[in-house]
């Protein structure tokens, strides 16, 4: 099967096009950016050469003519855009018959009163809306290998759901909210220069209090209320959240374990138990590490993992791996 990758010269175009060329039943059919993209017609190994061998790929731009080759030739267009270009790429794309797979956050929210308030824009195709398949994989494996778009769930939702969801799903938590303290590395920020992001100026800081795009779309997928508040932080890579759940009276740390196992013979899950989890334990791997610690009524969860893939580009090749009818793990670790 062939896929094509739309915004190839950012983070995670870069990372999915390093695990398309190595994935043993795809072939990367063209990296592509915007007409008036400064990276047009450099080669993907100029940008990171890293991948010097690998990715020496041009970066073509998304023209009248490239739309044409992309009908010609593939099969999957993956959307490494930014949200509001995503929304309006895809509809174009799904009736070339593509199977879309959006990085972005263009199709993960429920409603257009969400995507104003929480991204900033009227959705412009919200007939879409409820026909996108929201692509946490675990979770969600038959409606993302049956759909024709899907929505790549966001970094710290990926996290923060897989740790909750089997709590949720159990019914072990109370009814107050749940408080997510979370914190990304710099990449997650995208590769446009700011300074905010700027090496010098970088340091742990809060940022989205109260009106995180993250927090709906964790709201909608779990079906309880959340309190998140994410961070930056001064490192490249990774994600790293401290979670803290109100169980139900009388909740034992078995049953706790136990909802757990849910995800046990999950490839790309590790169950750490009480064994805490760290950046360093999933930078440049595909995993979710999960770990516990419960006092009475009070549980600590923490989940940890890479941000450019299982918080995007991974996840994404999971997705796709579903749709060929492939294992989860296919092309990645595990």
């Amino acid at each position: 099967m062939k896929a094509v990758i739309i915004g190839a010269s950012g983070y995670s175009g870069a990372e999915l096009a390093s695990l398309i060329v190595k994935h043993p039943q795809l072939t990367l059919a063209g990296c592509y950016v915007s007409e008036q993209s400064l990276d047009k017609g450099k080669l993907l190994s100029d940008l990171y050469p890293e991948h010097l061998g690998l990715l020496d790929s041009p970066l073509l731009p998304l023209s009248e003519s490239a739309y044409n080759d992309i009908e010609s030739s593939a099969d999957f267009v993956c959307l490494c855009t930014d949200h509001k270009v995503s929304v309006d790429l895809a509809p174009r794309f799904l009736k070339m018959g593509k199977k879309v797979f959006d990085l972005s956050g263009g199709y993960r929210l429920s409603s257009n009163e969400d995507y104003q308030t929480y991204y900033g824009f009227e959705h412009q195709h919200t007939e879409l809306l409820s026909e996108a398949a929201y692509g946490l994989a675990e979770w969600n494996s038959e409606a993302i290998a049956n759909a024709q778009l899907v929505a790549v769930a966001g970094c710290y939702p990926t996290a923060a759901l897989n740790a909750l969801k089997p709590l949720q799903q159990a019914g072990l938590i109370a009814e107050q909210p749940v408080i997510i303290n979370a914190v990304s590395g710099v990449t997650g920020a995208g590769r446009k220069a700011s300074v905010g992001t700027h090496f010098c100026e970088v340091s742990l800081t809060p940022y989205g209090l109260f009106n995180h795009r993250h927090s709906p779309e964790i709201e909608q997928h779990l079906g309880h209320k959340v309190l998140f508040t994410p961070h930056l932080g001064n490192f490249p890579r990774g994600i790293l959240e401290t979670i803290y759940v109100q169980l139900k009276a009388d909740v034992t740390p078995e049953q706790v374990t136990q909802a757990y196992q849910v995800l046990a013979d999950e490839p790309l899950i590790r169950l750490l138990g009480n064994k805490m989890p760290s950046i360093k334990g999933v930078a440049k791997q595909p995993y979710v590490d999960i770990a516990w610690q419960q006092q009475g009524t009070q549980l600590i969860v923490m989940a940890a993992i890479d941000n450019l893939l299982k918080g995007a580009a991974g996840q994404a090749l999971q997705c796709i791996n579903l749709a060929m009818g492939l294992a989860h793990n296919t092309g990645l670790k595990g």
